[in-house]
């Protein structure tokens, strides 16, 4: 095996929500008097959190970014994923093959809130298979593009981060996967929506999977 184990980004990698998230904080931020685009929005937030974005928001706006209207985002934003989220195609089954070819070897390192990963891989049957190793970049110091995330699964998995494969689909991440030490591969399905391919394979991933069923097969070459 070219790898002792697997770090999984979440969102965009493991689950379809990124654009089920993107559009309630479109409808948040209009609502709050920023006139931003769907695309405009995504390409602001895609692998960030809100918060990070605080001060932009806030002169946009010209209001401060509250605990209500984050609490607000996030009710409008599960009310989605609850009713519309599913598994990125071939994920499912790439992960069980991952994890029986790594003796369990796998973990999600995701910089979006624990509560909203738990839920995810549970809605999508990919719970059994990460727990107890599922990491969020608010439960740490520093979130992506910060190593830490990636820093603690692999700790968890007590595997040195330069054993590891990191998948990611967003550049923070990415970032944050290759100051861990860690190979990074990143992922972007055919449809538009997500880091392009160039750019991934610019910010430093050493190969771009278009599928996530090509990912147990790569894993033996």
């Amino acid at each position: 095996m070219l790898f002792e184990a697997i770090l999984f980004d979440c969102d965009g990698v493991l689950v379809d929500s990124e654009h089920i998230t993107n559009r309630a904080l479109h409808t948040m931020l209009n609502a709050s008097g920023w006139a931003i685009s769907e695309a405009e929005c995504l390409q602001i937030f895609i692998g960030k959190t809100v918060r990070s974005e605080t001060e932009r928001i806030e002169r946009e706006t010209g209001q401060p970014l509250t605990d209500a209207w984050m609490a607000a985002f996030y009710a409008l934003r599960d009310q989605g994923l609850h009713a519309h989220l599913q598994a990125i195609p071939g994920a499912v089954a790439a992960v069980q093959q991952c994890h029986a070819l790594l003796g369990g070897k796998i973990a999600v390192a995701s910089g979006a809130d624990k509560a909203k990963v738990l839920m995810q891989l549970d809605k999508v049957g990919l719970l059994p298979l990460f727990d107890p190793h599922i990491f969020s970049g608010h439960d740490l110091p520093r979130t992506k593009p910060f190593p830490d995330v990636y820093l603690a699964a692999a700790a968890s998995l007590q595997r040195d981060p330069h054993h590891c494969l990191v998948i990611e689909d967003a550049l923070p991440g990415l970032q944050a996967g290759l100051a861990a030490g860690a190979t990074v591969w990143g992922y972007c399905p055919w449809e538009g929506g997500h880091t392009t391919p160039e750019a991934l394979l610019a910010a430093g991933a050493q190969r771009v999977l278009r599928d996530m069923a090509e990912l147990p097969g790569l894993l033996r070459h």
